[in-house]
């Protein structure tokens, strides 16, 4: 992806592979900083640390290097497990895009804030507010960027997720897929008729005609609960509480009670999921934190 966005012109950062199995000491000294570290082929954040000078990308390098030499993400990883990619870390405020392709036109079906800084050194994602509080300009410049990554790709049919950073040199592309956005945060997005983002994908992929104006219909947002530490997950207190919180629709722990929770950059997973809607975006955004703030995680280390 990388590379083809690169030989398009597509705003993205600068990038290089390095490989495990060779001396990262002297990859340390030619690079630029900061830049982030991450696998090519794992997902939610996992191993990606970002790195200020040589001396925290070799401990970086040598953490990601752990995670992929795990039995199970070894498999999973193949030849993709012997190297990692570096690129540059883009400083700004991030976004995301959902949308679906039909003939390479890009319709764009929702924007989404994400208030909270992902500033690293890990990337842990929380929460996404949509309608996204951007600028319109700064809005223009997302779908423009989208829609150029998704033509370079050869993107043509079905659904797009795409990530951004915005800052004041640019709009820079963070990741695009050919894909809905991940886990339950697509239940926030409701359009026409009550239809879900899943129904609208599936009427696009037998032929039927997506309607021009369609739009997430009223703002909504989804936290992605947090792991705090590592140990076993003991109790979860306060649900009732968070659940009552004006605008939460929903409120759901994905993680048994008993399983063992380990944070990011090694984790890979959420404790759960905390949904809300309300008449503005702010006020959507002021009901995630406070249900968040409610609830209580006993962790045993």
């Amino acid at each position: 992806m990388r590379r083809v966005l690169a030989a398009a012109g597509v705003p993205s950062p600068w990038f290089t592979l390095v490989r495990l199995d060779e001396d990262v000491t002297v990859a340390a000294r030619h690079l630029r900083y900061p830049c982030v570290v991450k696998p090519t082929f794992l997902s939610g954040s996992r191993g990606v640390i970002r790195t200020d000078d040589e001396a925290e990308f070799v401990r970086a390098v040598e953490r990601v290097r752990a995670i992929l030499a795990q039995p199970e993400v070894a498999a999973m990883g193949g030849e993709e497990a012997s190297h990692v990619l570096v690129e540059e870390y883009m400083p700004g405020a991030e976004a995301a895009l959902e949308g679906i392709l039909t003939g390479g036109e890009l319709q764009v079906l929702a924007l989404f804030d994400k208030p909270d800084p992902l500033d690293g050194p890990y990337f842990e994602e929380t929460i996404y507010v949509t309608p996204a509080r951007l600028p319109p300009a700064r809005q223009h410049a997302l779908i423009e960027v989208t829609a150029a990554a998704a033509r370079a790709l050869g993107l043509r049919e079905g659904p797009v997720h795409a990530e951004v950073r915005l800052n004041d040199q640019g709009t820079w592309v963070v990741e695009i897929a050919a894909r809905s956005i991940g886990g339950l945060c697509s239940t926030v997005l409701e359009f026409s008729d009550g239809r879900s983002l899943e129904e609208l994908i599936l009427l696009h992929a037998v032929g039927a005609e997506i309607a021009g104006d369609e739009r997430q219909r009223q703002p909504a947002g989804v936290m992605m609960i947090p792991i705090s530490q590592a140990g076993v997950l003991r109790a979860v207190r306060g649900l009732d509480e968070a659940r009552a919180v004006p605008g939460i629709t929903g409120v759901t722990i994905s993680v048994p009670l008993g399983d063992r929770v380990v944070p990011l950059p090694e984790g890979d997973r959420y404790l759960g999921f905390i949904f809300a809607r309300g008449a503005s975006p702010d006020e959507v955004e002021a009901a995630l934190r406070t249900a968040h703030h409610r609830l209580q995680f006993d962790i045993e280390g």
